[in-house]
């Protein structure tokens, strides 16, 4: 009876202890979870001083605002290379603005339309190029855009929209100052760019 009383209170004891221990292991992982979330808040808080008092601001998630960037820098590139004065060094300007946007695939639309003439021809015409954004479709998994827009051409003796439709590829990038938004554009190409309506001009 006494060995029974003996093995009956180790296993008790054996029992407190695993369970005491299991006890200890639960409210540590809890306890330093809840540290390391307290931790993660903290980081996404800033204080901003306004006359020396402390204002608690809230950092919002990059990845959050990713779809809103994504459509800025693609409307950006697109009104940088299609909204043109028939000014030479402001097609520079333009050009060079938006190749900071894009991969080789903007290099070699800008060199196609080189040679076939299309800045000399705005430049002789008078051109005025206004491009305006109709929409923007983003397939955000794919890193896939395709845009939707509308070109007026304002010419000495007629006035011409045309429809623009281009479609590419995003690639995250380090941001900078020529390019805000840490974008690239790959794979740019245009699927349609037709005239919708030609309104001529009286000539006086």
């Amino acid at each position: 009876m006494l060995i029974k009383s003996i093995e009956s209170k180790i296993r008790l004891a054996t029992v407190v202890s695993v369970g005491s221990l299991t006890c200890s292991v639960i409210i540590a992982g809890f306890a330093l979870f809840s540290a390391y979330k307290q931790v993660a808040i903290a980081r996404q808080s800033l204080y901003i001083l306004d006359h020396n008092v402390p204002i608690l601001a809230r950092q919002t998630d990059m990845q959050m605002n990713r779809p809103a960037e994504y459509r800025a820098h693609i409307d950006l590139f697109h009104s940088f290379f299609f909204s043109l004065t028939p000014d030479d060094k402001y097609i520079q300007y333009q050009m060079k603005k938006a190749m900071y946007l894009i991969d080789e695939s903007g290099i070699n639309q800008l060199n196609n339309l080189k040679e076939r003439g299309y800045f000399n021809s705005i430049l002789s015409s008078s051109s005025v190029l206004t491009l305006e954004t109709d929409s923007i479709i983003l397939d955000v998994p794919r890193r896939y855009f395709r845009y939707y827009g509308k070109i007026k051409i304002d010419r000495r003796s007629a006035t011409l929209l045309r429809s623009l439709v281009t479609e590419g590829h995003l690639k995250d990038i380090p941001r900078s100052d020529n390019n805000p938004h840490g974008l690239l554009i790959t794979g740019w190409k245009t699927i349609e760019n037709k005239d919708l309506e030609n309104v001529q001009k009286n000539s006086l």
